[in-house]
């Protein structure tokens, strides 16, 4: 294998879907954005330009490498506040929201940024041998070396189905179990090497890595991704002001449907029984969708931009969409007025 010298630069860095971002969350000058997801900061310098000199800017991650990407941006935008709020972003959106703080705008991007994966010896990468680490805070407890080499061969099983959504989970939780009677599995390479050598030959040379779910399903245990995007899109949505916006960048289904089930429950409003003439219930929608179908990159961004393959196909239809295929849903706040007689809630929809 050979080794990834590259490193994100925050200038070059090209943040996946950043125009559609910019154009569905509409930001203005003078309103509070949140970057709960700033990674290296693309997304966070578009959406400060249309800021236009007003406003704030809040970004948040759980990396404390980035802090380097933060000040950079910081000294780039002139008349914009700006802070840097490093944790989870779930707990840290949870906080803010509790302390009374509110937005208009609030972007999640799931999943990893570019500079984590392009440093190699954070153990991210399947393609480069490096410590077997995935841990997006560095101070965290749990690395994947440790879920390897401890966990029960039935648990490793459960987490390549359950986040991997692995074909030959159990294949690859019984080649494991026998490695590391043998010797302690703590790279990169190493679990390459007894991934491929569990599997089926045909499955080596499909669609993609063949370790690709192994290693997404360990980041997401490691890091507590979708527990954390269960608790972070409730702290979101009560952070933001009638007519605010949240965008949400998926990059697995796993993630999509916990999203695409949060808006759907959200955006649902009168729940009487279709045989009611009127509605009783008194239930109003709390947002409106901006996009009722995932946003997908143009073919011209994947042309430029390696970390941002096209969608194939509606996500609305996929069960199982093969990781690292960007999708984008977007919300508005409602501001309904009051219960209405008809069937459905019919508010006045701010910007």
């Amino acid at each position: 294998m050979l080794p990834n010298v590259l490193r994100t630069n925050a200038a070059d860095h090209v943040p996946v879907l950043g125009e559609e971002v910019r154009e569905l969350l509409g930001v203005q000058p003078g309103e509070t954005v949140v970057d709960a997801t700033f990674g290296a900061g693309g997304h966070s310098r578009l959406l400060a330009a249309d800021l236009g000199g007003l406003g704030k800017l809040v970004a948040i991650d759980r990396d404390p490498t980035v802090r380097s990407y933060f000040d950079r941006m910081k000294a780039s935008i002139r008349g914009v506040q700006t802070r840097f709020l490093r944790g989870d972003y779930a707990v840290v959106l949870s906080q803010l929201a509790g302390n009374g703080v509110k937005a208009d705008v609030v972007l999640l991007d799931l999943g990893l940024s570019s500079m984590q994966v392009d440093r190699t010896e954070r153990g991210f990468s399947y393609a480069t041998d490096a410590p077997l680490d995935m841990r997006m805070d560095p101070s965290d407890d749990l690395s994947a070396a440790e879920v390897v080499s401890t966990w029960d061969e039935r648990e490793l099983e459960t987490i390549f189905r359950r986040y991997g959504e692995e074909r030959y989970a159990r294949q690859i939780a019984r080649g494991i179990a026998r490695r590391r009677a043998e010797a302690p599995i703590e790279r990169t390479g190493q679990l390459v090497d007894v991934v491929r050598a569990s599997i089926p030959a045909p499955a080596r040379f499909g669609e993609g890595h063949p370790a690709k779910r192994v290693f997404q399903a360990l980041r997401i245990v490691v890091n507590h991704e979708l527990d954390s995007l269960e608790a972070g899109l409730p702290a979101a949505f009560e952070m933001l002001r009638p007519g605010g916006r949240l965008a949400v960048i998926s990059f697995h289904s796993l993630e999509d449907r916990i999203v695409k089930r949060f808006l759907r429950d959200r955006a649902r409003g009168c729940t009487c029984p279709p045989e009611l003439p009127v509605c009783v219930c008194g239930h109003e929608p709390e947002l409106r969708l901006l996009t009722r179908k995932p946003v997908r990159p143009s073919a011209q961004e994947v042309g430029v931009n390696p970390r941002a393959p096209r969608v194939h196909g509606s996500a609305e239809r996929e069960r199982a969409r093969p990781p690292g295929l960007a999708a984008l849903r977007a919300f508005s706040v409602a501001a309904c007025s009051g219960s209405s007689p008809s069937r459905r809630c019919s508010p006045e929809w701010s910007r």
